[in-house]
């Protein structure tokens, strides 16, 4: 039945068109589909902000953990030249400040900056011309970069789609956060119809799910073409044996939610896990996030309306929300009741969902915006013997995300799923109404904080197995380790530890003069950062790699990382670095690490006395673009600090940014003569030259031995 006084929505849904496949078919063809693939995301994320009542509201911040609004409107197009730029397809920025304002801030991270104050936002007609001018850039590499079919993953088009799947993301992030605006900042929109169907809630049952093998992951990029575009979390192999359960036929519905309110279930620690009190005694919950107390009666709030509860629709909570809604229910029927694991999931999913041959959903499903621009019944979409899925809202699983076996970064973006392998991300499967593209496919794996809110809901499972919630501790990542090893690891062959011996010398060669602030720019895994903060009250530390950050950050937080290192073949030595054995530990809070490009900074980095680049300099894609900046960035009197091997490569830097090691009208010019010439005008040296040597362990029988020089520059002029 419709809603009782509610006139008919006129429905003008925007068709989201599905992730083409990349695999097969004709080039000019698939040049056409990728141009309209990218037009209709580009049309549906811009037309997401058209409800905004006013400009005002773009500056608005939905959530205390997240940007505003205006932020998430550039952002999708700053990405799209952020990646396009280190992926050497274009070698020019459109706008500097907005790509660098508007790079980082999506996730709850440690070393996100939501300080208000470091920001000077832009006008949302400035926001509306970048996009502009990045549409009409991405749309020329459409029609001029050379496309082979299939598209792998080092392929130009692959970052295209990369960005067009990226601003698919935030076309639902983004809309849970205009959810959680003030209704008077929102207008209708027939554009983004609610359903009008609502009815009795059913009894949910439990049906019975046979026991079998799943299978999950995509094949390695390196030995198979995939048929749509894949996000790094999705490629490697699982083989899981899922013993026999029961699902619940629906998904838990607003009525049956209701039972677990008015028992106070909100009120009983019992039914939480220590992680769900806490968050349920820090926030006050008493009832789920997008219900609304009017007297005695609940309301719901869509994405831009306040309507009669409908109490047929699905619940939308968080994990932990959910959790304690199933240890309340087994409770109370005497059952084993929890969330179902990832393997469950796709057990339902291989069981009862339907997909065409490149594995994109063709079930009748309440997804991909092919019917309301909200949630609809939990009786609307039958598949096999379940209702929903995939599709209405997402449904959280007891499962933290983690890398499938063979799993590896993009080396583009190698941010995207390594920061959420921590035990604190949960994987949400199945898709809600605004899921598009990559994320209405089987092998997509998203994960968030347990206590984020999503369009997301859950069904439950009954089973005697437990779910293994142990998590990976260690770091398994072959560089990383590596790093991790060079920065806290045993010294080799005699030769002193990198990071400790440059901070000494650096202390050594500027006796008398006084430090209040440093900035580290490179930081990596972040001993210089932590040595530096010895004998300086406050340090920033940046690196352009999320895993290098996401290591320091752990180190930082809980004094310690395990890792593994390799000695040969297979074989594997479990380390560890204890920052309280380094005589570290007192120290590290005064670090604040964030993951940044040096080419291209925030405006918040600045007013140093000391700036240290180890080993930065030939890693750089435009060194001379740093280096002529830097000095902005210090105060008169202050010290920049550069070592380098000066070990230029075209995989690092193109042969036209490099600063020395060639000639010219037949004279060599080396990087000291580069360095010395782009700083002259601002700096003179402090001393002489040093070299400072340093051996990377790779194997136990194979190591890097290495002379870095340093150079030491006073800011004078």
């Amino acid at each position: 039945m419709l809603f009782p006084n509610r006139p008919e929505a006129h429905m003008q849904l925007t068709p989201a068109l599905k992730t083409p496949v990349i695999n097969s078919g004709d080039e000019q063809q698939k040049r056409d589909e990728i141009r309209e693939y990218f037009h209709n995301s580009w049309q549906l994320y811009e037309r997401l902000f058209e409800p905004l009542a006013d400009d005002s509201v773009f500056y608005k911040r939905p959530d205390s953990l997240r940007h505003p609004l205006i932020f998430y409107f550039a952002h999708t197009a700053t990405f799209f030249v952020n990646k396009l730029l280190v992926s050497k397809i274009i070698d020019q920025r459109v706008n500097p400040e907005m790509e660098a304002m508007m790079a980082i801030g999506v996730d709850e991270m440690s070393w996100d900056d939501l300080d208000e104050q470091h920001y000077d936002w832009p006008t949302v007609e400035e926001v509306r011309e970048y996009r502009r001018k990045v549409f009409a850039l991405v749309n020329k590499l459409i029609d001029t970069l050379p496309l082979n079919l299939p598209i792998n993953w080092e392929d130009p088009f692959w970052i295209i789609m990369m960005g067009i799947e990226h601003e698919r993301i935030h076309l639902e992030t983004s809309s849970v956060l205009i959810r959680q605006l003030p209704i008077e900042d929102l207008r209708a929109h027939p554009a983004w119809p609610v359903c009008q169907l609502s009815n009795s809630a059913p009894q949910n049952r439990l049906i019975t799910i046979p026991a079998a093998t799943v299978k999950q992951g995509r094949p390695l990029p390196s030995e198979h073409a995939s048929a749509t575009y894949g996000w790094d979390n999705e490629y490697g192999e699982l083989q899981s044996d899922v013993e026999e359960f029961k699902a619940s036929e629906y998904l838990v519905s607003n009525r049956e939610f209701l039972d677990f309110v008015e028992d106070n279930g909100y009120h009983n620690e019992s039914f939480w896990t220590e992680e769900g009190w806490q968050w349920r005694e820090y926030t006050r919950a008493s009832h789920p996030r997008f219900w609304y107390k009017d007297g005695d009666a609940y309301r719901f709030r869509s994405m831009l309306e306040e309507i009669d509860m409908p109490w047929d629709w699905p619940v939308e909570v968080n994990y932990l929300e959910a959790k304690a809604f199933c240890n309340w229910l087994g409770e109370k029927q005497g059952k084993q009741i929890r969330l179902p694991s990832e393997a469950e999931w796709y057990r339902l999913y291989d069981s009862f969902v339907q997909q065409d041959e490149s594995g994109r959903i063709a079930s009748e499903a309440n997804i991909a915006l092919t019917q309301f621009a909200s949630s609809a019944p939990v009786t609307q979409s039958r598949q096999g013997e379940l209702f929903d899925v995939v599709g209405n809202v997402w449904q959280w699983t007891e499962t933290a995300i983690d890398g499938l076996d063979g799993f590896r970064v993009h080396p583009a973006y190698d941010d995207f799923s390594v920061p959420t392998f921590d035990g604190r991300h949960n994987l949400i499967k199945g898709g809600s109404w605004i899921s598009t593209g990559n994320e209405a496919i089987r092998e997509s794996r998203y994960a968030f904080r347990r206590h984020f809110y999503q369009h997301a809901g859950f069904r439950y499972v009954e089973s005697e197995v437990q779910i293994n919630q142990e998590f990976n501790t260690y770091e398994t990542d072959e560089l990383i380790s590596q790093y991790l090893e060079f920065h806290y690891g045993d010294e080799y062959f005699g030769v002193a530890n990198f990071p400790k011996s440059c901070v000494e010398t650096i202390f050594e060669k500027t006796k008398g003069m006084a430090f209040n602030k440093a900035f580290d720019v490179g930081c990596a895994v972040g001993r210089s950062s932590f040595e530096l903060a010895k004998r300086i009250p406050h340090v920033d530390a940046l690196d352009f790699s999320t895993r290098f950050i996401r290591n320091a950050l752990n180190l930082r937080e809980h004094g310690g990382i395990r890792y593994l290192i390799t000695d040969e073949g297979e074989l594997t030595t479990l380390k560890q670095a204890q920052l309280d054995k380094l005589g570290l530990q007192e120290s590290a809070n005064r670090v604040h690490f964030s993951q940044g490009d040096a080419c291209n900074l925030k405006p918040v980095y600045q007013g140093y006395d000391l700036i240290f680049a180890g080993n930065l300099i030939d890693r750089l894609y435009e060194p001379a673009a740093f280096l002529k900046m830097i000095h902005e960035r210090l105060n008169k009197g202050g010290v920049l600090v550069l070592t380098s091997p000066y070990t230029w490569l075209e995989e690092f830097t193109e042969k036209q940014h490099w600063i020395g090691g060639y000639k010219k009208n037949g004279e060599n010019i080396t990087t000291l003569d580069g360095m010395q010439e782009l700083l002259k005008a601002h700096f003179d040296p402090l001393c002489e030259p040093l070299d400072i040597p340093f051996v990377i362990r790779e194997t136990a029988r194979k190591h890097q031995h290495t002379i870095a020089q340093m150079t030491l520059w006073k800011y004078v002029r």
